[in-house]
């Protein structure tokens, strides 16, 4: 598995210079011997820039895989990735081989990576809905409109409707019918009533310089 390795996913210069090679654009195959990474993470450990590519060629396939299997979206997937062999790097003398394999080491830390994206991402979607405000529902703006106009200008006001929005409001505010009622007597469907008594009740909430 090749992950993309153009600017935006590539470890940068400045981090390279700070500790970090940029990875070689090659996708080696998935790592064939966990004592040898284990060896290379040693090398990282110590600063070795040449091991970490190595390393970074033999794990950063597997990790992605991972990733992507928790993340589904690619792109995110590909960021994520970078992500942890980037931690990979900073963190390689932390390994401890006597808690585990390297490989293991490598993809719990993928794992958890892709968790926290996946956190992260609800947690901000359930801010927005939180932050966004309820919807009114047609029959309290109506129940508004009503309220707040006089004869005078409900009728001014239905005068400026098309005539589909106002026969549909006529029959159901003034002449009595419930939806489902005026959607059986203009023969279209009740969603379609719904929709041109909404639209017109925001005209005419409109006409009184009025903002639902």
């Amino acid at each position: 598995m090749t992950i993309p390795t153009g600017p935006r996913h590539r470890i940068s210069r400045a981090e390279a210079r700070g500790g970090v090679p940029a990875p070689r654009p090659d996708q080696g195959p998935p790592p064939p011997d966990d004592t040898d990474l284990e060896r290379l993470l040693a090398l990282v450990a110590r600063g070795d820039q040449d091991a970490f590519e190595t390393l970074y060629d033999r794990l950063s396939g597997p990790a992605f895989g991972l990733v992507r299997k928790v993340l589904r979206d690619p792109a995110q997937s590909e960021e994520v990735t970078q992500e942890v062999m980037l931690e990979v790097w900073r963190s390689a003398a932390r390994f401890d081989p006597a808690r585990g394999s390297a490989t293991t080491w490598a993809l719990t830390i993928a794992h958890r990576r892709a968790v926290d994206r996946v956190r992260s991402e609800t947690a901000s979607a359930e801010r927005e809905q939180r932050s966004a405000p309820p919807p009114s529902s047609v029959d309290d703006v109506a129940e508004t409109v009503e309220a707040s106009m006089d004869a005078e200008q409900v009728r001014r006001c239905l005068d400026g409707l098309s005539e589909i929005q106002r026969e549909a409001i006529t029959l159901a505010y003034y002449g009595g019918y419930t939806y489902p009622q005026v959607a059986t007597k203009l023969e279209v469907a009740l969603g379609t009533v719904k929709t041109r008594i909404r639209d017109g009740l925001m005209r005419l909430g409109n006409c009184l310089g009025r903002s639902w």
